[in-house]
């Protein structure tokens, strides 16, 4: 007779998780978009020298490639509504964390919109943001043709000692990666340590989002500069 060596049933207790959140928030998507559109055009006048030279000199592929980046949308009023909204949320959901802001405030350190090539292959290749707590995005045009964010796990041990998975299209503990479909007034808040990316954009329908990065500063460091200056 066999004797068994493992036990019929473990008790599971899971901690270390990282929490990203999503809402719907169509209301904003018409009003930003039209407060974004200078921002983009004035983005893409920027970048209109370096897409002729490249083009001159390799060959024309269009805007392919290149990505407009805007200047801060922090301080326009047109953006005012939003920013209160981000800050208010990224302050509810780090309390929700467990973290004890009763010494800390929450400030919108960054706030900018992005919008990929027409012609494709606009992308962001994995990144986190340093210094931050709470970052997000807003999606003000996209769908199932275009790019969507995909969040890395953050442990470099599990990383480190990956193996294979049994099948990659289930979310597993085995899960290296999280991909997420949007459409315009999809709302992402997420832990500014998670690394996220974006595969490259086909081109097929623009891709327009809005970007930020918040901040829990200590109140003795807001009274100091104060102080100071």
């Amino acid at each position: 007779m066999k004797t068994k060596l493992y036990p019929e049933k473990l008790k599971r207790e899971n901690y270390f998780a990282s929490p990203i959140w999503t809402v719907g928030e169509p209301q904003f998507v018409k009003e930003l978009n039209k407060a974004s559109d200078p921002y983009i055009k004035a983005a893409k006048k920027k970048l209109a020298d370096d897409i002729k030279k490249r083009n001159k000199t390799y060959g024309n592929k269009g805007d392919k490639g290149f990505v407009y980046h805007s200047t801060s949308l922090a301080g326009d009023p047109k953006f005012n509504q939003l920013s209160r909204y981000i800050v208010d949320t990224a302050t509810n959901l780090l309390k929700e964390m467990g973290h004890d802001l009763n010494n800390h405030v929450v400030f919108l350190t960054e706030l900018w919109v992005q919008e990929f090539p027409k012609d494709g292959c606009g992308y962001h290749s994995a990144h986190s943001h340093w210094n931050g707590h709470i970052s997000g995005f807003y999606f003000l045009k996209s769908g199932e043709t275009t790019s969507r964010p995909v969040f890395h796990d953050p442990r470099p041990g599990k990383t480190m000692i990956g193996l294979p998975e049994i099948k990659k299209e289930n979310i597993t503990y085995a899960s290296p990666e999280i991909f997420y479909n949007t459409k315009p007034g999809t709302m992402v808040f997420f832990p500014s340590y998670l690394t996220h990316e974006y595969p490259p954009d086909l081109g097929y329908d623009t891709f327009r989002f809005i970007h930020w990065n918040c901040q829990a500063i200590p109140k003795e460091s807001i009274k100091s500069y104060i102080n100071e200056y």
